[in-house]
């Protein structure tokens, strides 16, 4: 077998013709996209997928089969086709212009073969495995998988430093975004919540320094002070510090209040999203927040602070009027209060309600009710914060599509 010299193509503003329009030109071309290259895609017909990618102003199609000449002024051409015939045509004219040409149906026949890639950060991966996709895709994603873990490669190569407000999602390790997992790999300093996944801890570097938002000291007021305190003061020795939360940084985790002591402070500071617990809890359990003819809408509320309290910032008789799903967080302690005053401002109180504790984790438990009795079926199960409440028809979807009753497996 020939041996491949392996290289990496300049492709911005070059243009590169795809021949060919079905499932190996639509996985070849949001790469080809990235590279910046002007891109003429020549097909009789496309996917679905690659007719939504013509709004890029990089990618034109021509709609008609390959003619000789089409490869004039190309750098790069990728035979996609699922006739013989042509593919050797495209292959022939490509050989005689001198334009390397990969071709899907016949490695052998073409002069530059397609290596199984990936990125991480700003470093691409690129391998061939001599004809064996499987086993190119395979190598690649182990290489892939360790530098974003930190188990490959050098802690310091590639770290920008400043403060990270990471969301590590509901709970369940796996659901922490791929950056987020990233950049713990890479930290110096980790300020962790007690609500963000514990078991991500275990992997930090020895020499990581690790604060536990959830017991610093003088109080909640000043707790809040002394983390924005630790962020600002590690990210001006020029540390990577991340601040990882439970959930999505944004949502009710106090995550701008960090980012704005950050900017204040002249300190560099980053988000990076996670996955909400207000979506993916109910999710796992089985219960979607939207369904079509349904619900066409549904809303995130945070429960700690009870209706009738002057601090309150919602309107909660105007919730009760809507008909949509109302996901509450933080609300276990003062239920009774909400859902009291959710009846009262009109919403039915056999409204179905559906509670999950401990979502997305081993321990995850789900009983359900009506609204007016939700508070009290919690209480008599031993269901107890941290919880996601739910209330809305789409708790009566979920017990529907479940039939027997049984409970959905966790991600």
């Amino acid at each position: 077998m020939t041996d491949q010299y392996l290289s990496g193509l300049v492709l911005e503003g070059r243009r590169v013709v795809v021949v060919g329009g079905g499932g190996v030109a639509q996985r070849r071309l949001p790469r080809l996209l990235e590279s910046g290259a002007r891109i003429d895609l020549i097909s009789p017909a496309i996917t679905p997928t690659i007719e939504g990618l013509l709004s890029n102003p990089s990618l034109s199609w021509t709609e008609r089969g390959y003619q000789y000449g089409d490869l004039d002024g190309s750098w790069y051409v990728v035979v996609a086709t699922d006739d013989t015939a042509v593919n050797d045509q495209v292959s022939q004219e490509a050989e005689e212009r001198r334009i390397f040409c990969v071709r899907s149906d016949d490695r052998s026949r073409a002069t530059a073969w397609t290596p199984a890639s990936g990125q991480h950060d700003n470093v691409t991966i690129g391998v061939l495995g001599g004809g064996d996709h499987r086993r190119s895709a395979a190598v690649r994603d182990a290489i892939l998988e360790g530098l974003r873990t930190g188990e490959l490669g050098a802690r310091e190569a590639g770290k920008h430093p400043g403060v990270y407000l990471v969301g590590g999602g509901p709970g369940d390790p796996d659901l922490i975004t791929v950056r987020g997992r990233r950049l713990l790999a890479e930290a110096d300093v980790v300020v962790a919540d007690r609500l963000a996944p514990q078991q991500l801890l275990d992997e930090l570097h020895p020499d990581v320094e690790l604060f536990d938002a959830a017991k610093l000291p003088r109080g909640r007021a000043a707790q809040q002070e002394e983390i924005n305190r630790i962020l600002v003061d590690r990210g001006k020795q020029g540390k990577v510090v991340v601040r990882l939360k439970g959930g999505d940084p944004y949502v009710f985790g106090r995550g701008f209040e960090e980012a704005l002591a950050c900017a204040e402070a002249g300190v560099a500071w980053t988000v990076v999203p996670g996955i909400t617990s207000s979506i993916s809890v109910p999710a796992v359990s089985g219960i979607p927040v939207t369904h079509r003819g349904v619900t066409h809408e549904f809303t995130v509320v945070s429960g700690h602070i009870p209706p009738s309290h002057p601090d309150s910032l919602i309107n909660w008789d105007a919730l009760a009027q809507l008909s949509g799903t109302l996901v509450l967080l933080m609300a276990v302690e003062n239920l009774p209060a909400i859902t009291e005053r959710l009846i009262a401002s009109g919403r039915p109180a056999d409204t179905p309600a559906a509670a999950i504790a401990d979502g997305t984790l081993p321990g995850q438990r789900m009983v359900t009710s009506d609204l007016a009795g939700i508070a009290a079926t919690m209480a008599e199960a031993g269901v107890g914060a941290p919880a996601i409440v739910v209330i809305g028809n789409v708790v009566d979807v979920a017990a529907q599509a479940r039939g027997d009753g049984s409970q959905p497996e966790t991600a």
